[in-house]
């Protein structure tokens, strides 16, 4: 049975007026050590006392997953009042939360606005498997690359997401999740002092950049949100526990392994240049040679520390013996797992997924040329948690659209 919850009931007016005023002050989640120990002065900390409180507030805000700053009780209340007046540390607003047949979780949050912009929404989805969770996080409102398959691309962009508004989501789903520790839990110390994050029983224990949006068009606030994600000292995350996804940025892979030090997905799709710039259109501007010469030069790359090629199968667009013995040969000297994805529905797309069959012959002959490739198994279709499904607009999906998945999934369109 799907669950969705409507989270923009009554009772929640005053949360929504709380939002509109934190929106006037700046937030410290997304802040650097440097950033927050500049901010802090500006709000009257003297110098010699910022290196403390910025080490304080990194445990509260990133280990204990705190959202008001009264709740920081090795802070006095003076400086509390005094940090409540200029910066905020307050989540979205969730405007909706369902909850899959299977399990995946998609939540809408909205983010207030800034400047002359308006409030934007975007899509989250967690998605829990045996022995771990993964949380799908968006980097833009929207996108810009029309990939033609996809749900997303059909929404225009809006705006990148900020750090803060990435780490948002991270920090939310935990929330909602319980997945930070009691307020009352106390310290675990080894003995130089630094708290133990538990490596097991996390609920979200990877996160993946392959929400809304392309990642490497807003590198700078991605990449500073996963350096906070995986600081040591506060989420705690590993870098290989967190992916990063693009469609083929050629400019910038080489700076996510350099500077980021992630795990790389790249949205692949076809293994010719003609399909794929239908498919994927910009491969127009960086072409397949490119893009297959970006990922021999990835840093760090090796069998430990693989590319995740990502290939969703079309019905009689990319799924022939033929597609899949070029994609050997095009990933040749590569170490890489290829990712075979049924294609999932959503209203108004034209496209139909592969018989499944034909996904097993064409997993197969990958996995005959020595090559790892799972066919993944959807999750979250009936509440268009998908992969490629994500699509968050202020107005929200008509039954009627609605109505048009589940009559296509019962035609058997997209059945795996």
């Amino acid at each position: 049975m799907t669950l969705s919850l409507d989270l923009t009931q009554p009772d929640t007016r005053a949360a929504l007026a709380a939002g509109a005023r934190a929106a006037e002050k700046p937030s410290l989640i997304g802040m650097d050590r440097q950033e927050m120990a500049e901010a802090l002065g500006l709000a009257g900390v003297p110098e010699r006392q910022r290196r403390m409180r910025v080490q304080q507030l990194w445990h509260w805000l990133y280990v204990r997953g705190v959202s008001d700053f009264s709740q920081m009780r090795n802070i006095s209340k003076e400086l509390r009042a005094a940090l409540d007046r200029h910066f905020t540390i307050a989540r979205p607003q969730v405007v909706e939360e369902q909850i899959s047949q299977d399990g995946t979780r998609k939540w809408l949050f909205r983010f207030p606005a800034r400047g002359a912009g308006r409030p934007v929404e975007i899509e989250t989805v967690y998605i829990p498997e045996e022995g771990r969770g993964t949380l799908c996080i968006s980097s833009q409102v929207g996108c810009t690359l029309t990939c033609s398959f996809c749900h997303t691309g059909t929404q225009k962009l809006v705006r990148n997401l900020t750090a803060e508004e990435i780490l948002a989501q991270l920090m939310t789903a935990r929330d909602r999740l319980g997945d930070f520790p009691d307020a009352d839990t106390p310290d675990l110390s080894s003995r130089n002092g630094s708290v133990i994050v538990p490596a097991e029983g996390r609920k979200v224990s990877n996160i993946v950049m392959m929400g809304m949006g392309e990642p490497l068009y807003n590198f700078d606030n991605v990449k500073k949100a996963l350096l906070i994600a995986s600081d040591g000292d506060g989420l705690s995350l590993s870098k290989r526990r967190i992916t990063l996804s693009t469609s083929g940025v050629v400019p910038e892979i080489f700076r996510t392994g350099e500077e980021i030090g992630v795990m790389l997905a790249i949205s692949l799709h076809a293994v010719r240049d003609d399909l794929r710039d239908m498919l994927v259109p910009i491969n127009k501007k960086y072409p397949l040679a490119a893009l297959m010469d970006a990922c021999r030069r990835y840093p760090g790359l090796s069998n430990a520390r693989r590319i995740t090629f990502e290939y969703v199968m079309l019905k009689d667009v990319n799924d022939s013996l033929d597609d899949a013995k070029e994609l050997v040969r095009l990933l040749k000297g590569i170490p890489a797992k290829i990712n075979l994805i049924p294609f999932n529905p959503w209203p108004g797309t034209n496209y139909q997924c592969s018989d499944w069959e034909t996904i097993e012959r064409f997993a197969d002959t990958i996995n005959n040329a020595g090559y790892a490739s799972p066919i993944r198994t959807p999750r979250g279709r009936d509440i268009l948690a998908a992969c490629g499904q994500l699509k968050s607009e202020s107005e929200r999906m008509r039954k009627a659209d609605r109505l048009a998945l589940e009559a296509m999934m019962i035609a058997g369109h997209g059945e795996a």
